[in-house]
């Protein structure tokens, strides 16, 4: 019996331990959650209070205005940017969650008198019902494909200055290193490679900008077409990501897809060439680089034309060329960022505007004696 006893005491005295285990256990696992409730509590608490935070005015008691200018073609992050750097709302990006939460639209480009008082519905109303408060004085239009030589000859052509003037100022050094701080985010050290021929290549957006006074300063035409590089630059940010492109590499293979379009072309299979050849180190062999590179405008390139000493000679380099060779517009943008999933090496643009895309050399030679050699 004693036996027995002894061994209901130990069961007893296990039991009485595992217990013990147990609220111990239960204690800890108890606070764990405790914790991670809190984290999670304090992390979407403070997420809350950071926005509801941002979407109140800056200062209820400064109803000081000031004039805040949105550039015709703004974009809702480039306007939530300026109204930011104005001091008007708290934060750009939550301005334009908000504005798509919204589902607002059509604002209006112009002068506005906004305070850092005012709540973001009655902002928004200004930017969609407010009017333009000056007259424009001029409009200067920048076409796709434009290079720089010709953006500064169309700005010297609108402003009355001498194209020697507007040339230089925009390859100024000092000058490129203001706009350099201004846009850190799309003006990189890239552009500043020595085998660049001119930095601001290609980095002037295509569109119809329109000034509000007769003789705006260089730098403020340049801002204004910067501005609109870096909104449109902005919205591919995730794409450009994903492809691990840079802005200065996304603008170089637009460029040439620019160049090398006609109305008929196929921009994205232009592409896929192009990234086809890149992806197997073969030259991208094409005609506007070795132009660009000789500095001339022809409508045919001859073999002469194609031994030239350039960086910027892709029958002689592989890769891409040091920079862009012009400005392109979306289309061609959104074509270096889609380019089709095809097998293609070569295209020849025939007389009328078609675009014949081929696999092998021998399938381009034929097109070419069929399009090209009898003209």
């Amino acid at each position: 019996m004693s036996d027995r006893k002894q061994d209901k005491n130990v069961f007893q005295q296990s039991l009485i331990e595992r217990q013990s285990e147990a609220k111990v256990v239960r204690k800890v696992v108890l606070i764990a959650a405790i914790i991670i409730l809190l984290l999670i509590g304090a992390v979407f608490g403070g997420g809350y209070f950071y926005i509801h935070s941002a979407l109140k005015p800056v200062d209820p008691s400064n109803k000081k205005k000031v004039t805040v200018e949105i550039p015709i073609g703004s974009s809702v992050s480039g306007i939530g940017e300026i109204l930011e750097k104005e001091g008007i709302i708290k934060n750009g990006k939550v301005f334009k969650y908000y504005v798509k939460f919204k589902n607002e639209a059509d604002f209006m480009a112009g002068s506005y008198q906004l305070a850092p008082s005012m709540t973001l519905p009655e902002i928004l109303s200004k930017l969609k019902t407010g009017k333009v408060m000056e007259e424009v004085a001029f409009k200067i239009t920048i076409p796709e494909g434009k290079q720089l030589r010709q953006i500064a000859e169309i700005i010297a052509e609108k402003t009355n200055r001498d194209y020697d003037e507007v040339f230089n100022t925009l390859n100024d050094s000092e000058f490129i290193k203001s706009m350099k701080a201004k846009y850190p985010d799309i003006l990189t050290d890239e552009m500043l490679n020595n085998q660049v021929m001119y930095p601001l290549e290609g980095y002037l957006f295509p569109a119809t900008y329109s000034y509000y006074e007769e003789n705006p300063s260089i730098e403020k035409i340049v801002t204004e077409m910067l501005n609109k590089t870096s909104d449109v630059i902005h919205e591919y940010e995730g794409q450009m990501s994903e492809k691990n492109m840079t802005p200065h590499q996304l603008l170089t293979m637009a460029s040439l897809i620019e160049e090398e379009a006609t109305e008929k072309a196929d921009r994205n299979s232009i592409a896929s060439v192009f990234y086809n050849r890149l992806k197997i180190d073969m030259p991208l062999q094409t005609d506007p680089t070795v132009l660009y590179a000789k500095g001339k405008h022809k409508e045919r390139v001859l073999y002469e034309d194609l031994e030239v000493d350039s960086p910027y000679n892709t029958y002689k380099n592989t890769g891409l060329p040091p920079g862009p060779i012009a400005c392109p517009g979306t289309i061609s943008i959104e074509a270096a960022l889609n380019p089709d999933d095809t097998d293609f090496l070569y295209f020849l643009a025939t007389a009328d505007g078609d675009v014949i895309f081929t696999k092998t050399l021998d399938e381009h030679n034929r097109q070419k004696a069929k399009h090209i050699s009898g003209q």
